[in-house]
């Protein structure tokens, strides 16, 4: 009986480990190397005071020393999306999903990007590819979802 309890126990509590190990998988491992590059870490803080040309100089430059990056490829997007640049956040929301196809944020931002050019099918494209990749609900496939139904409200409206 004991070591049936034991082996009840030990399969139970390998059970617990599947989600985070399945979590895991789903994650964007960083590709940067520590310490963080520092026009990186500048791009980031530029992107909270929401300078975006400040942003957008940093991270130019860590893609330049670091051009196979997904993560800077994809913080770019964003600072040029916010920038108002739309076809150079296409660029690198693209260059970063070439680097990592399963970056999340990737997929998130250039599909809200294609919602602000309304091309609802593509975001709709990004939003399916989220779904498989967030085995359990992520963030990125939540805020997408979210954008995408707020697109059809407001255009179902006119």
């Amino acid at each position: 009986m004991r070591k049936l309890l034991m082996l009840i126990f030990t399969v139970l509590a390998g059970l617990a480990l599947v989600p985070a190990a399945l979590a895991a998988g789903t994650e964007q491992m960083p590709t940067m190397q520590s310490p963080r590059d520092p026009d990186y870490e500048s791009g980031k803080k530029a992107l909270e005071s929401r300078d975006f040309k400040a942003a957008v100089d940093s991270f130019t430059r860590a893609a330049a020393r670091d051009p196979g990056n997904a993560d800077i490829q994809n913080e770019l997007g964003y600072s040029w999306r916010k920038s108002g640049n739309l076809d150079m956040a296409f660029k690198h929301y693209n260059e970063a999903l070439r680097l990592n196809p399963n970056h999340r944020g990737a997929h998130e931002y250039i599909g809200e990007t294609y919602l602000m050019v309304n091309d609802l099918p593509k975001a709709e494209e990004h939003l399916a590819v989220l779904d498989k990749l967030c085995f359990f609900p992520c963030s990125e496939y939540k805020e997408l979802k979210e954008a995408v139904q707020a697109y059809k409200q407001q255009h179902a409206q006119k």
